[in-house]
């Protein structure tokens, strides 16, 4: 019997862990098998802060999508993020020596070698290089230069590095469950893998996931990442304020965020005096609601376009800005967004997954299901070269023999 491949993502979120585990198919796709999601405890700001607690917590969201796949979870990809991730932008230059001066796979990697020499301290860990554009000769723009002649290779890297004991932490509360580790992914550059499309990463886009703890911020340009910051400011601000202005408990101002806020409210339709009242008893004007909520969002909107790397935004991203995470689903968001920055702005919802998936239909997930297009996309690749090497091998035990 064919053995299944099983792939497993867990987004170890401030507020929320999400797991979910899928089945690839021979085509490449991915059929989702089982979903798990727990409160999450020990996190702050996406940081682990309490060992134990993280533990836990990441323990139970893998037990629930145990339980829903039938299947043990025995590795996974991961998401990181938290205010110690840093990038930038770096470049590498090799010369072809080949006689036929055709650019080979090695060429690619000792490019990549080159541009990722770069003096990282001991306290950073490289997280990601990945290649933005290659130049051959002078000619701009290429995507793929393997096959091409030419004299010269450059390539232009975006380059994330991590701070080495933030991502101990995690790592420690997920093999000290039994978890082994595929890969650790920029949570934003997963999110970007479940609501962008080519079309916007090519013409230029900014998305903003704005989670419970941070706000993950991934600009792309030309079909290639070209810059990535994490804010430390989002919904769990948005709660604090109003709890804060309010005079509210923490959960009771989380809950009447979620149950009745907006930052485009529509005042005429609501009496001057309405109070959204809560299951707790508590009462509050719904124009104080809304008008918290709306100038902490205006301001995260703003906080984000700072994160551009040009002034002249309107041009450089004429696809605007994608919203994700869970804040993203407060009523009104888009409109204010489009108000206050007179681009097109839409809320990314992951939909492109088949099986029990309607659970994962909401930007809340937008990082989870990311994750696991991350691994699927990773898993082909290994499976291709895994089957490439077998046909080299076959074939040069063919050669042999005749």
């Amino acid at each position: 019997m064919k053995k299944r491949t099983i792939l497993t993502s867990i987004d170890v979120g401030t507020t929320k862990v999400c797991t979910i585990t899928a089945e690839v198919n021979g085509g490449g796709g991915s059929r989702v098998i089982g979903v798990g999601i727990a409160p999450s405890n020990g996190l702050h700001k996406g940081l682990v802060v309490n060992i134990s607690e993280a533990r836990e917590s990441i323990r139970e969201s893998v037990r629930k999508a145990e339980q829903a796949s039938g299947c043990r979870v025995e590795s996974a990809y991961i998401g990181v993020t938290g205010r110690h991730v840093s990038s930038m932008n770096n470049r590498g230059v090799v010369a072809i020596t080949h006689n036929d001066r055709l650019v080979r796979p090695d060429d690619l990697r000792r490019v990549l070698s080159c541009a990722q020499n770069i003096k990282v301290p001991n306290e950073r860990k490289l997280l990601h290089v990945i290649p933005r554009g290659y130049t051959v000769d002078g000619q701009v723009g290429v995507k793929n230069p393997v096959g091409m002649h030419g004299f010269r290779l450059d390539v232009e890297t975006h380059i994330i590095t991590a701070a080495v004991t933030s991502v101990q932490n995690l790592v420690k509360c997920i093999r000290s469950i039994g978890i082994d580790i595929d890969d650790l992914i920029l949570e934003p550059l997963a999110s970007s893998e479940a609501v962008l499309t080519e079309d916007e990463k090519q013409v230029g886009v900014i998305l903003a996931d704005i989670g419970g703890g941070t706000t993950d911020i991934a600009v792309f340009k030309d079909g290639s990442i070209w810059h990535t910051a994490i804010l430390p400011v989002a919904g769990y601000q948005l709660t604090r304020d109003i709890a804060i202005g309010l005079g509210l408990p923490f959960d009771v101002a989380e809950e009447m965020k979620k149950r009745y806020g907006s930052v485009m409210p529509v005042y005429e339709s609501k009496a001057e005096t309405t109070s959204a009242i809560s299951a707790d008893g508590h009462g509050v004007s719904y124009q104080d609601l809304c008008d918290i909520i709306r100038a902490r969002v205006e301001e995260i909107i703003r906080l984000i376009m700072l994160e551009m790397p040009r002034s002249d935004y309107e041009t450089f991203i004429p696809a605007g800005l994608v919203l994700t995470g869970g804040s993203s689903n407060l009523s009104g968001i888009e409109a204010l967004g489009r108000d206050i920055l007179k681009l097109p702005v839409r809320v990314g919802i992951p939909t492109d997954m088949s099986g029990i998936t309607d659970v994962l239909r909401d930007p809340a997930h937008a990082t989870s299901v990311g994750l696991l297009l991350w691994g699927e996309r990773h898993e082909g690749r290994r499976l291709w070269k895994s089957r490439g090497l077998l046909q080299r091998l076959i074939s040069r035990i063919k050669n042999l023999f005749h």
